[in-house]
């Protein structure tokens, strides 16, 4: 079956009733046989048949052995943070998300240490890994320049100098419908789900799925013993956005595309200074877009002539149907100025070395008629 058919097929209807909808199992205990003897399930926190239904489903979606399901993005982060241990280190992609930023600062007290790097560059990486190495951390596209990463280059270079190193992909950007970072090489792959799985602004969760069984296990236990579990609901909420996936990221892509080359087009006669999208031939890793996604991608960022936040804010609080606020991936278009909102928590000297100007604005679209769009960011830049 091809992906869009095989996503809305997996989802089997309910074999004690018949729903067509994945039913809510809201309940946090299960009546057993005898002391041990259940069907499968004893208590919500260790498993729930919704948030199971989910876990398969992502895994069929991303290629992988199995998957886990948490209560957001960054727990399923800390939870993969956890399989390391005082001295190991990390090699990390430089534009990396502020929330993950703020995460690794405070695996630092632990002695867990990282390496900030440009991972558009493969010899970037293989230059700094050490016997210590335990993770290649990388995100592509990267939040919010759209910086991308050759997944399967750095997969095999780093695996060659270290075997044991694991490879983990943020996958938020893209989602399964554009790359599968598994089928690259890599060996984890994560997503804040509330961005484009979910799809609808409505839902907080996070997801891991990985290659082999012993991560599983050791993630499991993991989350069984730490309890960032995604609620039955929410794991509803998730499952449901997921099987309109294909066409969001299709509508939400095309509009992308369409307002990168509008902004191309006024960029000489406008106050904007670089425009960041990967779907550009004048983007620097537009190659490695071409062979390795399907889509360029729902997200455009560009800077300004006049680069500062205050020339920035004029803009963002400018637009009608552009909504400010934080996240992405939903079915609205949204607007952010990454300096003061999702990369503030950046200490300034990194947030400038990864390209994030004060100028910066980021785009994430939704699936309204393109024109209307255009449109809107016209009159702001205006």
């Amino acid at each position: 079956m091809k992906e869009e058919t095989k996503l809305i097929q997996k989802i089997l209807s309910d074999p004690l009733t018949g729903a067509i909808s994945t039913p809510i199992y809201q309940t946090s205990t299960y009546v057993q046989d005898a002391p041990g003897i259940h069907k499968g399930f004893d208590y919500t926190r260790t498993n729930n048949p919704t948030r199971k239904i989910l876990e398969h489903l992502i895994t069929d979606l991303e290629y992988g052995y199995a998957s886990l399901a948490f209560s957001s993005g960054l727990a399923s982060i800390d939870a993969v943070l956890k399989l390391l241990k005082c001295g190991d280190e990390i090699v990390a992609v430089d534009d990396i998300y502020g929330g993950t930023f703020r995460l690794l600062k405070l695996y630092k007290k632990l002695e867990l240490h990282s390496k900030f790097v440009d991972t558009t560059f493969s010899e970037n990486v293989i230059s700094v890994i050490s016997h210590k190495t335990k993770l290649i951390w990388l995100e592509t596209p990267t939040n919010p320049t759209l910086k991308i990463s050759d997944i399967k280059e750095i997969s095999k270079i780093s695996k060659k100098k270290n075997p044991n190193i694991l490879v983990v992909v943020d996958n938020t950007f893209a989602s399964p419908a554009i790359q599968n970072p598994l089928n690259l090489g890599a060996d984890i792959v994560i997503h804040s789900a509330t961005k484009y799985l979910s799809g609808h602004s409505d839902v907080l969760a996070g997801l891991i799925t990985v290659k082999k069984p012993d991560l599983y296990e050791k993630l499991k236990y993991i989350q069984n013993a730490t309890g960032g579990i995604l609620s039955p609901f929410d794991s509803w909420l998730t499952i449901r956005g997921c099987q309109t996936l294909y066409l969001r990221v299709k509508k939400q892509s095309e509009n992308a595309f369409r307002v990168a080359y509008f902004l191309l087009e006024k960029k000489k006669k406008t106050c904007i200074d670089k425009i960041y999208y990967p779907g550009l031939s004048s983007h620097k890793n537009h190659s490695v877009a071409v062979k390795q996604q399907r889509y360029f991608g729902a997200i455009v960022s560009f800077s300004l002539k006049n680069d500062t936040i205050e020339s920035a804010k004029k803009v963002v609080t400018s637009t009608k149907l552009f909504k400010l606020a934080e996240s992405l991936g939903g079915t609205k278009s949204l607007i952010c100025h990454p300096a003061t909102m999702t990369h503030k928590s950046t200490p300034l000297e990194i947030r400038k070395n990864a390209g994030i100007q004060d100028s910066l604005i980021r785009l994430s679209f939704g699936i309204e008629n393109v024109e209307d769009l255009i449109e809107d960011i016209d009159q702001a830049l205006t």
